[in-house]
């Protein structure tokens, strides 16, 4: 097995599942996220991973950097689903904490997401902090 998933999936028997068999997939650009919470969860572990392109080529356009940098130092902890709403067939919200550590202080990141799908693919759009 490879590394577990940075998202923190959980299988049915409650076991992290591998990176492989979760976020590997929507990373490597070759399969589009069937969800709004799938692609929230490859996002997350883009972030952890570093995987600037897929964080890019996932933000919608209308409201997408230029450019993307990750802030040095950063430890990810954990992410936590709260909520996942589908809206209609081509818009949903996800609702997660995210922590993190840098430069030894603990951090909390809680957003609600909005994801529109465009082309058969979900797209990440905006964020409210909490």
């Amino acid at each position: 097995m490879s590394q577990p998933c940075p998202c923190g999936r959980l299988n049915p028997r409650g076991q992290r599942v591998s990176l492989d068999a979760c976020c590997a997939r929507y990373l490597d650009g070759g399969v589009p996220a069937p969800d709004a919470e799938s692609l929230m969860r490859s996002r997350y572990s883009a972030f952890v991973l570093e995987r600037r392109d897929h964080l890019l080529v996932t933000w919608h356009a209308n409201t997408r950097p230029t450019d993307l940098v990750f802030e040095p130092g950063v430890k990810w902890l954990g992410l936590e689903v709260k909520v996942h709403r589908v809206i209609d067939a081509d818009h949903a919200e996800v609702a997660f904490v995210a922590r993190s550590r840098v430069g030894g202080r603990g951090q909390r990141l809680e957003e609600r997401s909005r994801f529109v799908r465009e082309g058969g693919r979900w797209l990440y759009v905006d964020g409210e902090l909490s």
